[in-house]
């Protein structure tokens, strides 16, 4: 009997555990950014929210400006800081998400 109460609350705190997770990923969800080597860009940095690809972004060789592309525009951004360039992405895909649902 007593086993079976701690196993009980063992599975409580596990699912509680995973709806506060949850929860938070409704909230502030996890971007990811990886980089590969883009022969005309050179590091070209991609902006994911799980397995959707929310934009690009690149350091210009001229001018030394962050490049973002997000991949709901046809517009690219020119921005001071890779921090920037991740933020318009977001931002915009953000943007383009609620208008298409």
């Amino acid at each position: 009997m007593h086993q079976t109460r701690i196993d009980a609350q063992v599975l409580a705190q596990i699912e509680l555990e995973q709806y506060i997770e949850e929860q938070a990923n409704k909230i502030a969800p996890e971007y990811e950014i990886d980089a590969i080597l883009d022969i005309d860009f050179g590091t070209l940095y991609r902006v994911w929210l799980d397995c959707k690809l929310l934009g690009t972004f690149y350091r210009a060789v001229g001018d030394g400006k962050w490049v973002a592309q997000p991949c709901c525009v046809c517009v690219r951004y020119r921005l001071d800081t890779a921090k920037q360039a991740q933020q318009k992405i977001i931002s915009v895909s953000g943007l383009s998400l609620r208008n298409a649902a």
